[in-house]
C-alpha cells in the first residue's frame, strides 16, 4: 500500500489532484536519465566511451526515427524539447521509448578513467517491463488517469475496483469474441478516445452479448435477458430514432453499462465454460 504523508493526509497538500502535464514531463526525464545511465537504452541509442566517444546503437539518428515512425518533428532531444510538449507528444514519447527499451544483461567493464560498463547482451521484454513500472509510477502522479499498458500504448486507467477485470483472460476461443473484446476495449480506454469512441466501444460489446444469446438463454431469467438489451436497444446505443432516451449525461452513463457489459461477458462466458444454470 503506498504511503500517504502528512499533509495529503491532511487535505493540505497542494497537489492532491495530481501534478501539471509539465511537472510530470519533467519526472519522466528524470527516470529516462536514471535508465540510460544504466544501460536500458544503450542497445538502441549507444553510448559514450572514453577512448572511442560516442558508440552507436541500432537506432544511430533518434529525430529521424521518431519522424519515421511518429511523424513529428521536434520531440528530441528529451531535455530541450521535453518542457514544450503537448500531451499527445509526451505520449507519443513514451510510447517510442518503450519500443526501443531493453535490459542490460551482460558486457564488459572498461575502466580506464572509470569509463563504466560496455554491454553487450540484452534483453528487450525484462527491459520494457522495468520501463513500464517506473513510467507507470511517473503517470501515477499526474492529474489525468493514465498508464502504460503491456501493449506499448498508454491508456485510461480503469476506474477503481476494475482492474482486474482488463488483466483477466477471456475465457473463450472464439476470436469473434475474444476480438471483438479486445478491440472495444482498447477503443474505450485509448488516450484521446471521444464520447463517440466510447458509445461505439458499448456497442461492440452488445454485439458480442447479442452473438452469445443463444447459448445464454438457458444462463438468464427472460426479465434479466430484456433488461440486458433494453439498456443498449432504447438508450441510443445501437438504434438511432425518435424513441430513444437521450437526455443523460454521456460520459458517465457509457462510463457505466461500458464496464456493466464486460464484467456480464465475463460472468456468462465462465458460467458457459464451466456448464452452470
Amino acid at each position: 500500500m503506498t504511503h500517504t504523508y502528512y499533509s495529503q493526509r491532511q487535505g493540505t497538500n497542494p497537489n492532491l489532484s495530481g501534478l501539471a502535464l509539465a511537472d510530470v514531463v519533467d519526472l519522466f526525464i528524470r527516470v529516462f536519465d536514471q535508465m540510460r545511465e544504466d544501460g536500458y537504452f544503450h542497445e538502441a541509442f549507444g553510448y559514450e566511451c572514453v577512448d572511442a566517444g560516442h558508440i552507436d546503437g541500432v537506432v544511430r539518428d533518434v529525430e529521424l526515427e521518431m519522424l519515421l515512425s511518429i511523424r513529428k518533428k521536434g520531440l528530441w532531444p528529451l531535455h530541450v524539447m521535453g518542457p514544450h510538449y503537448a500531451e499527445d507528444d509526451f505520449f507519443d514519447v513514451v510510447e517510442f521509448l518503450y519500443q526501443h527499451v531493453s535490459k542490460p544483461i551482460d558486457g564488459t567493464y572498461h575502466n580506464w578513467d572509470n569509463c563504466g560498463m560496455h554491454w553487450e547482451t540484452f534483453n528487450k521484454a525484462q527491459g520494457q517491463a522495468v520501463y513500464r513500472e517506473k513510467v507507470n509510477s511517473v503517470l501515477s502522479h499526474y492529474s489525468k488517469p493514465f498508464e502504460l499498458a503491456a501493449i506499448g500504448e498508454v491508456l485510461l486507467k480503469p476506474e477503481a475496483g476494475f482492474e482486474k477485470i482488463f488483466d483477466a483472460d477471456i475465457p473463450s476461443t472464439d476470436k469473434n469474441i475474444s476480438g471483438r473484446i479486445d478491440a472495444a476495449v482498447l477503443r474505450y480506454r485509448r488516450h484521446g478516445s471521444t464520447i463517440d469512441d466510447r458509445r461505439q466501444a458499448v456497442r461492440d460489446l452488445a454485439d458480442i452479448l447479442e452473438y452469445l444469446r443463444p447459448q445464454v438463454k438457458s444462463l438468464l431469467t427472460v426479465a434479466d435477458e430484456k433488461d440486458l438489451f433494453n439498456l443498449a436497444n432504447n438508450f441510443g446505443i445501437r438504434h438511432h430514432n425518435d424513441q430513444q432516451k437521450t437526455s443523460y449525461d454521456a460520459s458517465l452513463w457509457l462510463s457505466w453499462m461500458f464496464y456493466f457489459y464486460l464484467a456480464t461477458i465475463h460472468v456468462l462466458l465462465r458460467k458457459q465454460q464451466h456448464g452452470e444454470k
